[in-house]
């Protein structure tokens, strides 16, 4: 069988005797199967990301731009078949975001006949993507999770509340982010019910949002635990992980982050995982009360994430134990993971200092604690940061010819 156009291999980095991803996601996924050894193939509609520039991207495929989901898919099965082919078996598809998610989750019956996958049962994964979905679920299965609020009664609701999107699905390009989050941030704080109810975008936009009551706790009340699951929820590895700082605070995208150790929520965690019957890898965000200490289930996604790269470096790799019993069916013997390295974002976490007013010298002694793993740089892997700023940098010439030629 020819090898689709679509489809530009590498095959320097591409061994004969060790199959590769084919991944719809960014720099930490690749990194993190990099750590193992694993080649990754993009899947993107962009032609020259950060992570295609990579010393582990072992190929690209070209999906279509603009040609819409169906087209989406049969590039990726074209490519698919051909690797199957190529390897004997099919090759893992991963994913890093709820777009990708749900194109892979829409479309199994297509991409399973090319791909290994391992999805949950449509009616679970569906819920897991929709947030009024979610907490529906998570009051039938009475998980710890934060107390739903009707749009009914916000009038009469006292104390803080928390405002976010129902789906976080064409997230770039949503009224919510854009508008009532002012584009940074995956939710809003009011101090409460009456003010979220006055507030005109909020109004506006009641139909795409869900309510709830807020958890006090600062950034570092955010725990979150991660795993890969067997069919049934049998929890096969995992980690835990602790925000330092988001930006922004309280709402915010992730800025700074360590990994923990909690024997409470990692029962839990397994507890959950194995009452919802999860399957794959998965993450579990909680947010621990400042005055009981009780954790409370915020969300899951059931994706491969940045966390994955920090827990890679320190030595639970779960893209590896995801590739493994894919592949070969193989499970994991627990190895808990080492408290060595932190994740930073330079980019978010420059701007949290500034929002805490920390200062530059608290900031940098901040960031020396640990070493450190990076949202982009790295010395191992320096040309994906070199084609970032490159990117950057003729975005800000292209801009400055059009503002002078105006």
């Amino acid at each position: 069988m020819k090898q689709p156009g679509v489809l530009e291999l590498r095959p320097a980095r591409l061994p004969r005797a060790r199959a590769p991803v084919v991944l719809l996601g960014g720099i930490d996924i690749v990194r993190a199967l990099g750590l193992a050894g694993i080649p990754a193939i993009i899947a993107s509609l962009e032609r020259d990301t950060p992570a295609m520039a990579s010393r582990y991207c072992a190929g690209t495929i070209a999906l279509p731009p603009g040609a819409g989901r169906d087209a989406i898919v049969e590039t990726l099965v074209r490519a698919g078949r051909w690797l199957a082919l190529e390897y004997g078996a099919p090759v893992p598809l991963f994913y890093d975001n709820d777009d990708r998610l749900a194109l892979v989750q829409d479309y199994r019956a297509a991409l399973e006949a090319h791909f290994a996958l391992l999805l949950n049962h449509p009616p679970l994964a569906d819920a897991l993507l929709d947030k009024a979905r979610f907490q529906r679920l998570a009051e039938a299965y009475a998980l710890p999770v934060p107390r739903r609020i009707d749009w009914q009664a916000l009038d009469e609701e006292p104390g803080p509340v928390l405002v976010k999107p129902k789906t976080r699905t064409g997230w770039e390009r949503s009224a919510v982010r854009a508008q009532l989050f002012g584009g940074v941030g995956k939710a809003r704080l009011f101090a409460c019910g009456p003010q979220a109810r006055d507030d005109r975008l909020v109004s506006q936009l009641a139909p795409e949002l869900t309510f709830q009551e807020y958890v006090p706790g600062d950034d570092t009340s955010i725990w979150s635990f991660h795993g890969f699951a067997a069919p049934g929820g049998q929890v096969l590895e995992w980690f835990i992980g602790r925000k330092i700082r988001t930006y922004p605070a309280l709402t915010g995208e992730s800025s700074y982050l360590r990994l923990a150790r909690d024997a409470d929520l990692e029962r839990l965690g397994r507890e959950i995982a194995a009452r919802l019957r999860l399957a794959g890898v998965f993450k579990m965000d909680f947010k621990r009360h400042a005055a009981s200490g009780r954790f409370y289930l915020l969300e899951i996604n059931t994706r491969f994430n940045l966390w994955h790269h920090l827990g890679a470096k320190n030595g639970v790799n779960l893209p590896r134990v995801a590739y493994e019993y894919l592949r070969f069916a193989r499970r994991p013997s627990h190895v808990p993971a080492r408290l060595v390295y932190r994740w930073v974002s330079f980019h978010y976490d420059r701007l949290a200092a500034r929002e805490a007013k920390l200062g530059v010298a608290r900031w940098l002694w901040s960031l020396v604690q640990a070493p450190k793993v990076y949202a982009i740089f790295s010395w191992r892997d320096p040309a994906p940061f070199v084609r970032y700023w490159r990117g950057r940098l003729k975005q800000r010439l292209r801009r400055l010819w059009h503002s002078t030629a105006s």
